[in-house]
This record gives C-alpha cells, structure tokens and sequence, in this order.
C-alpha cells in the first residue's frame, strides 16, 4: 500500500491563500472541520482532492450537499474518522482519527487508545500564537504514520497587518 497524505483544515471563513492552496498540491484526501462559509472554496477544495467536510457554527445545513452535516464519519485507508466542529462531540466516539475546529487554536495529540486527536487551527484567523495553520497526516498501511501540524506564513503582518488572533489576545 501507498503511503497517502491527508491535509485537514478548519475555520477558512472563506478565504483560502494561494500559501494553503500550493500546501494542498498533491494531497489525497481534504478533511474540513467546519466554518468554510463559502460554496466557491467548498468547489475549490473538491477539485484538488477528495473533500470530507463538517458543518461549523457559521456554515447552513444543506448549503454543501445533504451528505455535509454537523458530524462527519467515514473510512478511509483502514482509518475510522469522525470530524466535528466542536470537540465535546467526540466524546465517546470510536475513531482513529478526531478531527475538530472553532478554536482557531492548534491540537495534534495521541491518545492513549493509539487513535489521533486533531484540531487543525485556522489558517485565516488564527487565535495562538502558532499564528496560521493547517494539519497533515501520513498514512501507510491503514496506520497513521506521522500527524503534524503546518505553520504557514501570516500574509497580513507580511503586509504590516496584525491578524486578529494575535491582536485579539494580546501577541
């Protein structure tokens, strides 16, 4: 079996970066946790790749298919995933891979029952001081391989701008 690369994504709002589009080159599988509010991405991120998206707080039921509701499961390479906007949904959920957003804040954990815990961050309006981010699994023989998260550049303090994480918070 191939080693497949899988990018996830969460809170675009949006707005996608030509930085997250060239990240997504190559990628085989698209997993979005919620708040893409935008039919125009939700067709940009289905021509790159296969897309798995979740409803977010800002995103309408329906707006992306009936098979796009506020909690997603589905297999993939041997994998079960479960991706959901909000993290307490994952509560007592089997899966191998737990994919959430809303926090705008990074989280790539194991746990202890071997499966995968990841919150992506947001690489629009980050809330952390990781500043813009997006996460990446590796998987290789129905088992993940690697899991990290992807720090990208912060287009707007490139352009003298602080984002409104950092400045929300205080960074």
């Amino acid at each position: 079996m191939a080693t497949k690369r899988i990018d996830v994504l969460s809170d675009t709002h949006g707005r996608l970066s030509r930085e997250v589009l060239d990240q997504l080159d190559g990628c085989d599988l698209i997993v979005h946790a919620g708040d893409i509010t935008s039919e125009e991405d939700f067709i940009t991120l289905g021509a790159i790749a296969p897309l798995r998206l979740c409803l977010g707080n800002n995103d309408w039921p329906g707006e992306y298919g009936p098979e796009v509701t506020r909690m997603v499961r589905f297999e993939y390479e041997g994998l079960r995933f479960s991706v959901t906007h909000y993290q307490e949904r994952l509560t007592g959920d089997r899966f191998d891979v737990g994919v959430f957003g809303h926090t705008h804040v990074p989280v790539c954990e194991g746990r202890a029952n071997g499966s995968l815990l990841m919150n992506p961050g947001s690489p629009t309006f980050p809330r952390s001081k990781e500043g813009p981010t997006m996460g990446r699994i590796f998987v290789t023989n129905g088992k993940i391989a690697s899991a990290e998260i992807v720090h990208l550049s912060d287009e707007r303090e490139d352009q003298g701008i602080r984002s409104w994480g950092r400045s929300f918070f205080g960074w």
